[in-house]
């Protein structure tokens, strides 16, 4: 959707400033602000309803006008006096969309005050007109955004804060009932007696050297 402010925009101030506080008052209005707004769709086939959109999230806006910076000041279309030199300010436009960093564009009384960037820019010079500089701007709308490290999102396993899920598995334990062996424990465990050195070695410190005394209520690691 584009929405054209399409008649002569007399009473407004179009103000361009960066973080640091250089500011750009544009001294004459252009005779149209253009604001594109797009949702963007994601399209899924569906049996026997063909291809349906679904809306997803609002794309970036993009806000465009175009006007010129005059040589010198003209009462009869320039908002202020003491307008700023055209190349200068052609550099200093330059300079801002180089840097890529958030500018703060506001067009009083309406309701644009936003953190937008430079996304294009293209100058013109008329024979007629020396020192004069006419030009295109489109901004896009800022959206910030940073990229997390890895430690900041628990190493990587999950969202921020979370801790990474530990995917070691978890050993299984058997608490030695009276009459006992470890030949029985393995066969009710490991569906084979012959394991229970297998136990034996695992559990060598609570058994202790001799591996037919086990005593009840001993706890048992299993083999995995």
């Amino acid at each position: 959707m584009i929405k054209s402010f399409s008649h002569l925009l007399t009473q407004i101030d179009i103000t361009l400033e960066d973080a640091a506080g250089t500011k750009l008052w544009f001294p004459v209005n252009p005779t149209e602000i253009n604001i594109k707004r797009d949702r963007s769709f994601e399209t899924f086939p569906i049996i026997n309803l063909g291809e349906v959109d679904l809306p997803q999230s609002e794309k970036i806006k993009e806000i465009s006008f175009s006007s010129f910076f005059p040589a010198e000041s003209d009462p009869s279309y320039c908002r202020y006096n003491d307008i700023p030199d055209p190349q200068l300010t052609m550099n200093q436009i330059n300079t801002w969309m180089s840097e890529r960093l958030p500018l703060r564009l506001m067009i009083p009384p309406t309701q644009v005050n936003v953190l937008v960037i430079i996304s294009s820019h293209n100058s013109a010079f008329k024979a007629n007109e020396p020192g004069d500089v006419y030009f295109d701007l489109t901004f896009r709308t800022w959206r910030d955004y940073r990229i997390r490290t890895l430690d900041e999102v628990g190493g990587g396993g999950g969202a921020a804060g979370e801790p990474r899920p530990d995917l070691k598995p978890v050993p299984k334990t058997y608490a030695v009932q009276p009459g006992d062996s470890l030949w029985a424990i393995a066969k009710l465990n490991l569906g084979n007696g012959a394991r229970w050195r297998e136990i034996y070695d695992l559990n060598t410190g609570v058994i202790g050297p001799d591996p037919d005394l086990i005593r009840p209520g001993q706890e048992l690691v299993m083999p995995t």
